[in-house]
């Protein structure tokens, strides 16, 4: 069985159990079965439990481990988290948290929250945390760890093995050492397996890889996520404009990315955003959803402005209210297809201006192809239904029309609109609803009019 299923099936069974004990169970139950989750485990459990049974978690949950949790759920349901904490236990949630996490953190926490928090700290890392929250957080500077650990290359592997067994411990997910000169500029990486597996005398220099170039600060977080993926890396480093060490993003950032943008592509095409919470208040959800109910509702009124255009031909030949929906709806399927293609191929870097044509004329001439075949497909059944041939061909030409136009509009609207500075995902479901919906019915009942009355 995949993992993937595997651990869906984990979370289901915590999320029952969860359930069960809220319902049933003691306090001192609720307190050991949360104490044995780990950190991400306990975020799945109250994002999905309503929000009287979430704080009923919450108040048991130690602090050593809130902070790890809180940059782990959707911000609003951290919010709503936030207003219930005491500051004293959230001054200690902040103690064992990476800098990362602890830059993640920061960025939620209102005021005077945040200067308190920030008080607390020594002075040396509050400069450091300070400097990172200037760092647009959907970057390689907002993602990096400034925990990194960093050595000269012209020390022998000997020297490193003792300083490592007297640091004692390591950042976590480190899986390499980072090489730089005595003015921080990066010169390579020592991954650890090269550090076991040479000769203890040999020079850093020589066992290091120096073509492992370090990511700049600027660089957007799915850009560096790509670029993990397709170097299969676990943690690279990050540089300033000077080539200097700034940090380091790790798999686990990359991890949060990911699932980040995968949230995003399934509820914007909703028009809904994923850092909102499931059991938000009614009125709160009403009023979100509402903005969107409405930009649908025009589209819908501009469709049926269409049908009224023909309403004397309908009222001649009431067949054609009985099949225009079936051009209109194949249209849909057929444009939704090019369209989640290509707003993929956008998200992938894969589709630019370089192969934009060839895309667009290799989508038309599947809407060409599939427009064909499934025109003499319901042509032949509009046929020996309403025992009219040309209402069936009629409907077939309508047919093809509308599905060579709903390859057309899926691939260009999410190209103009990745132009235009507007995220496809959101806006193109409904440009290319209203694109196939008037344009299936202005060619089906337009063709009929023209040739039937």
């Amino acid at each position: 069985m995949p993992s993937s299923v595997l651990n869906q099936e984990k979370n289901e069974s915590l999320l029952v159990q969860a359930s069960e004990l809220l319902e049933e169970g003691s306090l001192v139950e609720i307190r050991d079965f949360v104490h044995s989750l780990y950190p991400a485990e306990t975020a799945n459990i109250l994002e999905a439990l309503d929000i009287e049974r979430r704080l009923m978690i919450w108040s048991v949950i130690p602090p050593s481990v809130m902070g790890e949790i809180l940059v782990r759920v959707h911000t609003e349901v951290g919010q709503s988290l936030l207003k219930v904490t005491d500051r004293k236990d959230l001054i200690k949630a902040t103690e064992n948290l990476e800098s990362d996490d602890m830059v993640d953190l920061l960025h939620v926490l209102p005021e005077p929250l945040l200067s308190e928090v920030m008080e607390s700290i020594g002075v040396h890392e509050r400069n450091r945390l300070e400097a990172s929250l200037n760092y647009d957080e959907h970057t390689a500077g907002g993602l990096m760890s400034l925990d990194v650990l960093t050595i000269r290359p012209d020390v022998t592997l000997e020297v490193v093995m003792r300083y490592l067994h007297k640091r004692g411990d390591m950042p976590a997910s480190t899986d390499s050492l980072i090489v730089v000169d005595r003015s921080d500029h990066l010169l390579g990486v020592l991954l650890l397996s090269d550090l076991l597996s040479n000769d203890p005398s040999t020079k850093v220099k020589d066992a290091m890889d120096s073509k492992r170039k370090g990511i700049s600060y600027l660089m957007p977080a799915h850009d560096v996520a790509m670029l993990f993926e397709q170097r299969q890396m676990l943690s690279a480093p990050v540089v300033g404009e000077n080539g200097k060490l700034m940090g380091r993003v790790t798999i686990d950032d990359v991890v949060g990315i990911i699932r980040e943008e995968a949230d995003h592509s399934i509820m914007s095409m909703a028009g809904l955003d994923e850092e909102q919470d499931m059991f938000a208040p009614v009125m709160t959800s009403a009023k979100r959803r509402a903005v969107w109910l409405g930009v649908n509702l025009v589209t819908a009124f501009l469709a049926s402005w269409v049908i009224g255009l023909f309403e004397a031909t309908l009222q001649e030949i009431v067949a054609l209210a009985v099949l225009m929906p079936i051009v209109a709806s194949m249209g849909g399927i057929a444009g939704s297809q090019t369209l989640t293609l290509v707003v993929r191929g956008l998200a992938l870097r894969q589709v630019s201006h370089s192969n934009a044509t060839q895309l667009l004329l290799k989508e038309l001439s599947v809407g060409v192809v599939n427009g064909v075949l499934w025109a003499i497909i319901v042509a032949a059944i509009a046929s020996i239904w309403f025992q009219s041939m040309d209402l069936g061909l009629l409907l077939g030409a309508a047919m093809v029309i509308n599905l060579v136009c709903a390859a057309l509009a899926g691939a260009s609207i999410p190209m103009t609109l990745d132009k235009m500075g507007i995220d496809p995902a959101l806006a193109g479901g409904v440009l290319l609803t209203t694109v196939t919906d008037c344009i299936g019915f202005l060619a089906f009942l337009g063709l009929a009019t023209v040739f039937l009355l």
